[in-house]
């Protein structure tokens, strides 16, 4: 289909569209670790990469990552058009959680980054990585 905007039109409206995040795969977790049991989250964090989900008592942070956006290499989703944007663009997402992850790391925070295919499939799976990283006995 033929686009009817010119090319600094469509920039344009692009640049307007404001992302309001993962909410889905944000909330679909909240569920599963309400469920078991596990508390002392907080959201909203200004710490690098602005993780999803930070324990700041146990210096955990909790990345759920949307399998498209950042690149997962298990679903091998990829873009079906305009590949000269989205294949930089995805492969940036990717080189940025990598560079984030070792900030963090480097600043002493235990980082978990958990696929939205995961969080889909096995969500105990993932509740057994964040427990394993702030340690069972402390809920």
């Amino acid at each position: 289909m033929a686009d009817n905007l010119t090319s600094e039109q469509r920039s344009y409206n692009m640049s307007r569209i404001r992302s309001r995040g993962n909410s889905s795969t944000e909330q679909a977790l909240i569920a599963v670790m309400r469920t078991a049991g596990i508390r002392g989250w907080r959201r909203k964090s200004k710490l690098c990469g602005k993780p999803d989900f930070v324990f700041p008592r146990f210096n955990t942070v909790v990345f759920v990552d949307g399998c498209y956006w950042h690149g997962c290499r298990k679903c091998g989703l990829g873009a079906k058009t305009n590949n000269e944007y989205w294949g930089p663009k995805i492969s940036g997402n990717a080189k940025r959680d990598r560079r984030n992850t070792r900030e963090l790391r480097a600043a002493g925070w235990k980082v978990i980054r958990i696929w939205e295919h995961e969080l889909k499939a096995a969500p105990m799976k993932c509740i057994r990585k964040i427990m394993i990283a702030i340690g069972p006995e402390e809920l």
